[in-house]
C-alpha cells in the first residue's frame, strides 16, 4: 500500500508537470504569433523612411502582449506544480526515514561467514576482481575453492555468447545423469542448436548423422521437438525459409544461457538468485514495517530487542515465499506438525491450538472469531500444504 501512495503522488507530479509544460508551450506559441504578425505588418509599410507606422505597430504589439500576460498565465500552472512537488518531497521525507539504525537488532554474526557470502555474491556476478579485493582486504584465506565454480560457469556462458557450444556440451556430458534427474531440457537445447548450426553451415548428411547420435536418445522425452528438427532437414542451408525459422533466433541462445546457469547453480546446491540480493531486497520491503513498529513501541516505552517474535506480520510478497506457510491470525504463530492448520466450516483457518483454546460449551460448540458462526470442533479439517 505504501508503494501505491508513492506511485500516486509521483503520477500527480508528472501530470501537473505535463500540464505546466503544455501551458508554457501554448503561451510561447501565442507570443510568437503576435510578434510574427507585427513583423509582417512592419515589412508591409510602403514608406521605409516613415517611423510613424512602425511605432504604432510596436505600440499595438506591446498592448497585445500585455493582454496575453504570459507570466500571469504561467503562474497558476507553475504554482500547482510546486504544490504537488512539495507534497511529494514531504511524503518521501516522512516515509524514508534516514535513521534506519533503530530498526537494527544486534546479531553476533560470524565475520568470516559474512565475508564469504559477500565475496560469493561478487563472484556470482562475474566481478572476480572485486571479490578478490574483498578477500584480500578482509585478510581472508585463499578463496580459490569459492571462486573456481563461478569462473567455470562464466567461461561457459562467455562461449555461448560467442555462439560456441563445445564448453557447454562438455559440461552437460560430464553432468548428464544429474541434469536428467532435474528434468531439464538443457541437453536438448544444446544439441538442437548444434544440429541447426550443422544444417545451416554444413551438409544435410552430417546433420542427420548428428541427430542419430545425439538427438535419437532424447526422442522418448522430446519427440515433438525432434520431429520439428527433422522437418528442417528439407531446408538445409536455408532453415530461415522452413516452417520453424525460430530455431535461428538469438532468443534460443539466451534461453540456453539462462537454463545452463539455472542447472549449474542447482548442481552446486544453490539458488539462481544471489542469497545476498534476496536478503537485501527482502529487508528493503520489510524495513518500513519494522520502523513503524519501533516508533510505536518507543512511544509506549516498550522494548522490542528482546522479543522472540514480532507482534506484527511482515508481508514480503510472493517473490520471497519459497515454501508454503501459514501463520495463525489468532496466535500469530507459524503452524507445525504438532500444531497443524485447521479449516473451519466457514472456510476460515486457524491453528489447532487456537481452536482448542476457544471457549466451548458442553457439546464442543464454539464461535469463529471472524464470521461469528457456531460450529462443532469435529467439523474442522486439517489442511496439508
Amino acid at each position: 500500500m505504501e508503494m501505491d501512495a508513492f506511485k500516486d503522488a509521483f503520477d500527480r507530479v508528472a501530470k501537473k508537470q505535463m500540464l505546466s509544460s503544455s501551458k508554457a508551450q501554448e503561451v510561447i506559441d501565442q507570443v510568437g504569433q503576435e510578434i510574427k504578425q507585427a513583423l509582417e505588418k512592419m515589412q508591409s509599410v510602403y514608406d521605409p523612411a516613415s517611423s510613424v507606422d512602425q511605432k504604432s505597430i510596436l505600440t499595438e504589439l506591446e498592448t497585445k502582449l500585455n493582454e496575453v500576460s504570459p507570466l500571469n498565465q504561467l503562474k497558476g500552472s507553475q504554482e500547482e506544480l510546486n504544490v504537488e512537488l512539495r507534497n511529494y518531497v514531504n511524503l518521501l521525507k516522512t516515509s524514508f526515514n534516514p535513521d534506519i539504525s533503530k530498526a537494527y537488532r544486534y546479531v553476533d554474526f560470524d565475520i568470516h561467514t559474512v565475508n564469504q557470502i559477500i565475496a560469493s555474491h561478487f563472484y556470482r556476478q562475474g566481478l572476480f576482481d572485486i571479490g578478490d579485493c574483498l578477500i584480500n582486504e578482509a585478510r581472508e584465506s585463499d578463496a580459490s575453492d569459492l571462486k573456481s565454480p563461478f569462473q567455470e560457469l562464466y567461461q561457459i556462458l562467455e562461449a555461448i555468447r560467442s555462439m560456441k557450444l563445445k564448453p557447454a556440451l562438455n559440461w552437460v556430458a560430464t553432468n548428464h545423469d544429474r541434469v536428467m534427474q532435474n528434468g531439464s531440457s538443457l541437453e536438448l537445447q544444446l544439441h538442437q542448436l548444434q544440429f541447426v548450426e550443422i544444417l545451416q553451415k554444413d551438409s544435410r548428411n552430417n546433420a542427420l548423422k548428428y541427430a542419430r547420435l545425439y538427438l535419437a536418445p532424447l526422442a522418448s522425452l522430446h519427440m515433438a521437438d525432434i520431429q520439428k528438427l527433422m522437418v528442417c532437414l528439407l531446408w538445409a542451408r536455408r532453415v530461415d525459409c522452413s516452417p520453424y525459422p525460430e530455431f535461428l533466433s538469438p532468443i534460443q541462445w539466451e534461453k540456453l544461457a539462462e537454463e545452463l546457469a539455472r542447472q549449474f547453480f542447482s548442481l552446486m546446491g544453490q539458488s539462481c538468485e544471489s542469497p545476498l540480493s534476496v536478503v537485501v531486497a527482502a529487508g528493503i520491503q520489510g524495513l518500513p514495517t519494522l520502523l513503524n513498529l519501533v516508533n510505536g513501541m518507543a512511544a509506549k516505552q516498550q522494548e522490542w530487542q528482546e522479543m522472540e517474535q514480532l507482534p506484527v506480520p511482515v508481508d514480503l510478497g510472493w517473490e520471497f515465499q519459497f515454501h508454503s506457510i501459514f501463520i495463525c491470525p489468532i496466535s500469530f504463530e507459524q503452524v507445525s506438525k504438532s500444531n497443524p492448520p485447521m479449516l473451519m466450516p466457514c472456510c476460515h483457518m486457524l491453528s489447532w491450538q487456537s481452536i482448542n483454546s476457544m471457549p466451548k460449551d458442553s457439546t464442543l460448540i464454539f464461535r469463529c472469531p471472524f464470521s461469528c458462526g457456531e460450529m462443532d470442533i469435529g467439523q474442522c479439517r486439517q489442511l496439508y500444504f
